[in-house]
């Protein structure tokens, strides 16, 4: 899963004594003015919020990523990679997404955090354990593609804006897109956006050409609701 350039890149600040890069921006509280312990809280999600949080935005992915699966589709990022494998070998869709997300911890680690990498790790496994079970749940007689590439980008980004504002994401290439633009000065949205060109242009050995364009279409609508929904600084809870 991507996201959106301005959501991945840490402001450029030293590194604390431990190695851990601190971010600013949408994934972390703004700097507390008046520096008092109550007003730092204020811009904190309880555990309880978290949970439920996560709970919800789990629901909303997984159901995506079950529409964009019965109507034979994929999307950018890792789950994209995940849906071509999955596609290929037939191994279940939550294995593929938890195995190919595994390299990209470490740096996850090194660059936003353990909570967030804890929250993420979760969040991945959470999400193809129950995009695996739902259809056995809920299973659909027909889904054509373009209800697919619709409902389904559009609930997939829901989810993504849900794990972004309690301090998760769906992992893969965004976190190595930040790496890069750390340590190389890459943009963080034209690798993300250079990786997913190049992995719908492989989706052409495994897919139609229809199935290609559809899909390309829900990668656009899970952009689009992340674009118009997620505005930094303007939600203060994390």
């Amino acid at each position: 899963m991507t996201l959106p350039d301005s959501d991945l890149r840490p402001e450029q600040e030293p590194l604390p004594e431990d190695g851990a890069v601190v971010t600013a921006g949408p994934l972390t509280p703004p700097p507390d003015s008046a520096g008092t312990l109550a007003n730092d809280r204020a811009f904190h999600h309880s555990v309880t919020e978290d949970v439920q949080g996560m709970l919800l935005a789990t629901l909303v992915a997984s159901l995506g990523l079950a529409v964009f699966a019965k109507g034979g589709l994929m999307i950018g990022g890792m789950a994209g990679v995940a849906f071509l494998l999955h596609y290929t070998l037939e191994w279940n869709f939550g294995l593929l997404f938890v195995l190919v997300n595994l390299p990209f911890y470490w740096l996850s680690v090194r660059r936003m955090g353990w909570e967030f990498t804890f929250k993420t790790f979760a969040a991945v496994g959470a999400c193809g354990l129950m995009t695996d079970l739902l259809p056995r749940w809920a299973d659909y007689a027909q889904m054509p593609p373009l209800y697919s590439a619709l409902v389904g980008g559009s609930l997939v980004g829901l989810g993504v804006l849900f794990f972004i504002r309690h301090r998760a994401s769906l992992g893969g290439v965004g976190i190595l897109a930040v790496y890069l633009q750390r340590d190389r000065g890459w943009s963080a949205g034209k690798v993300q956006m250079i990786f997913d060109a190049v992995l719908m242009a492989a989706a052409c050995f495994v897919l139609s050409p229809s199935q290609v364009l559809y899909s390309a279409l829900g990668a656009l609508m899970l952009s689009l609701v992340l674009m118009f929904n997620h505005r930094p600084h303007r939600y203060m809870g994390v």
